[in-house]
């Protein structure tokens, strides 16, 4: 991953294109794709084939919790973070007048469920100042009635990267009955340091861990876990699903376990496995230590060619993403896709994303495009 023949053997797409949008979607290795032919030789093997469905769980968790920092037992999978995010609704105790704190550079998954119809939480917005997140601002949100601090470790707005032990620190202080939940899902696989001291910590597993739709990592605290039992039928995670008594009563698993309702996404689940290892072998340090430079220089052709970053470089590091807008950013996105430069273009801005696998030739192009961009424009 971290040099040229690592990158040919084992993303062989990459040859010919600059990728810079592993934000929004990973490119799996050929081991992920060897994983999924896996899953369909067992799944060829009818009910036979789910023992090694659920030998191939149990070795995802204990890969996942390696990743997130927990112990596998704390561990758990959904089918996507949404579905995590609405069985964390369900599993919070509070009422109409207790609060929920979200940002604004938060992805919708984790914000909605607050305000749909019926939401029991007020919602309190942690709003940032100029792309940043201002914890002295989240320390007037929050009070005795906060039930819940629901932030993203990286933004996949704006690449703002948390002060983590500041943000811990001050949920502990003035919320300490507040549940403290993270979306890792931009960082995981790129950031070497997490969220230590999270009750809950979620992840997708399509994006910088390099595995498929599908799946979601759900880790929580097991010290937390009676307050993170969602109340949601199913079967999985149901202890008497099929006792004598299961239609009188429904005994849910505390804790992350709650929330494997249903049968598992095995592919997802195998395609994650072998994912995690890959990053594993290589060493998420590692990857940061290859990739953050490259941010840098991104961060820095970027000013040089006259564009502000939506949050100031300083802020989104350790990370791999960095976003701008400009009132033509279509034609520059346009531009790019015709030199095979792939980046994000969504609501006016472009998001760059710089993963392990990228290079400094990838930069580099990215950079001379733009470059090439302004002078048209400006010659226009």
């Amino acid at each position: 991953m971290l040099t040229p023949a690592a990158r040919l053997r084992d993303f062989p797409v990459l040859a010919d294109q600059a990728y810079l949008n592993t934000a929004a979607e990973g490119i799996p290795s050929p081991a992920v794709a060897r994983a999924v032919e896996a899953y369909l030789r067992d799944k060829l093997d009818g009910m036979n084939g789910r023992q090694a469905h659920f030998a191939r769980v149990e070795g995802c968790r204990e890969a996942a919790a390696r990743t997130i920092g927990m112990r596998p037992a704390e561990v758990a999978f959904c089918s996507c973070s949404s579905e995590a995010y609405n069985l964390l609704a369900t599993a919070v105790d509070c009422a109409a007048d207790d609060e929920v704190v979200v940002s604004d550079l938060d992805f919708p998954a984790g914000v909605t469920p607050w305000l749909v119809p019926g939401a029991r939480c007020t919602p309190r917005l942690w709003t940032s100042v100029a792309g940043r997140l201002d914890v002295g601002d989240l320390e007037r949100l929050l009070s005795p009635r906060t039930r819940l601090v629901q932030l993203s470790l990286v933004s996949f707005w704006n690449g703002h990267h948390l002060d983590w032990d500041a943000v811990h620190g001050a949920v502990r202080r003035l919320a300490p009955d507040a549940l403290l939940a993270v979306d890792v899902t931009q960082a995981v696989g790129r950031v070497p340091r997490l969220c230590p001291g999270a009750d809950l910590v979620i992840s997708s597993t399509h994006k910088w861990l390099l595995g498929l739709h599908g799946g979601c990592i759900v880790a929580a605290r097991d010290a937390a876990a009676d307050r993170l039992t969602p109340r949601a039928g199913g079967w999985l995670h149901i202890e008497n699903a099929f006792d004598a008594d299961r239609f009188e009563r429904a005994a849910i698993r505390r804790g992350a376990a709650g929330f494997a309702v249903g049968m598992p996404n095995f592919a997802a689940i195998y395609a994650l496995e072998a994912a995690l290892l890959s990053i594993e072998s290589v060493g998420v340090a590692a990857i940061a230590a290859h990739a953050d430079p490259l941010v840098a220089r991104a961060a820095e052709g970027l000013a040089a060619a006259g564009l502000d970053l939506m949050c100031p470089a300083e802020a989104t590091r350790p990370g791999g993403i960095l976003a701008f807008r400009h009132a033509d950013t279509q034609r520059l996105h346009d531009q790019l896709e015709r030199e095979s430069i792939r980046v994000m273009h969504h609501a006016g801005r472009i998001r760059i994303a710089i993963h392990g696998y990228n290079t400094a030739d990838d930069v580099d192009r990215l950079l001379d495009a733009i470059r090439r961009w302004r002078a048209g424009a400006a010659a226009g």
